[in-house]
């Protein structure tokens, strides 16, 4: 049995549908699902059911695009924050994929030992800067440089007042979390977020200052403190596989169409996890 990742599937565009059409089938095999598939329940849903039959097991977290508020989103419509992450906790649930809200599950790859499996939703904290920013510095520092992202004007914190806060409260309640499973679970474990953990992941060669939207310091000494084999993420929209303190981090996006068009095709976006494979350098610069 192999565990697999991809993310940033974004099936708004028609091209990254049928990419997702196109990906064969592991039916012994998991999938971890790690964010930005699309912004709307519709989106969801689709990767769900194009990917369900294909593989044993599924397993989602959510990314930035999903939790966008889109009025014109059917079913979802209005919804805003915390409301739209639990009607898409909601759908995943409906169709057996495991979420960040259920009990971390283990996984048995071929000839390997158990791995503790913790899909994670901790947001991002404008943390991702130069030293001494609070969040207002941060942003107006992305400015400077013409950046600033979506998120400021579509994804809504509600009700926390702010999304560092939404950041600082699913920080908390999963460290919380991760302590409790791995009290019952001497092994590895695989940490599946949408964000990288660590800042120094957060380089982004064309958009530079776009890191403050990335992810988190307060999840610096994760891969340690919780016992990670390996750390999967997306969001940079450029994959590759790196070793930090002897922890193998994969970035698994697919990325837009323009990114991915270019190189072998989504199949080749399947990045197997478990068991371990070859060393790879950097597969694609999607963002270069």
């Amino acid at each position: 049995m192999k565990l697999w990742a991809i993310s940033d599937l974004h099936v708004a565009h028609p091209l990254n549908r049928d990419a997702v059409l196109s990906l064969p089938a592991h039916p012994d095999d998991w999938l971890l699902l790690a964010g930005d598939l699309g912004e709307t329940l519709e989106h969801l849903g689709f990767v769900i059911e194009t990917l369900r039959p294909r593989f044993r097991q599924l397993v989602w977290v959510p990314g930035n695009h999903e939790l966008w508020s889109l009025p014109q989103e059917a079913g979802g419509g209005g919804l805003r924050g915390e409301a739209k992450y639990r009607a898409l906790v909601q759908l995943c649930r409906e169709h057996g994929v495991l979420t960040p809200e259920d009990p971390y599950p283990l996984f048995v790859p071929d000839g390997g030992v158990p791995h503790l499996i913790a899909p994670l939703f901790v947001l991002y904290d404008y943390s991702f800067c130069p030293p001494g920013m609070d969040p207002d510095a941060a942003r107006a520092w992305a400015r400077e440089a013409g950046i600033e992202c979506a998120d400021e004007h579509l994804l809504h914190p509600d009700p926390y007042p702010s999304r560092e806060a939404w950041c600082a409260a699913r920080c908390a309640l999963t460290e919380t979390r991760l302590d409790a499973a791995l009290a019952g679970h001497p092994g590895p474990t695989v940490l599946v977020n949408h964000f990288p953990l660590l800042a120094e992941l957060a380089r982004l060669p064309l958009l530079p200052r776009f890191s403050p939207w990335c992810g988190s310091r307060r999840t610096r000494d994760w891969h340690r403190r919780f016992r990670a084999a390996v750390v999967v993420s997306g969001h940079l929209h450029i994959r590759h596989q790196r070793f930090i303190d002897g922890v193998r981090f994969e970035e698994v996006s697919l990325g837009y169409p323009r990114q991915w068009l270019r190189h072998p095709g989504a199949q080749a976006a399947l990045r197997q996890i478990l068991p371990a494979p070859a060393e790879r350098t950097h597969a694609m610069g999607a963002n270069q």
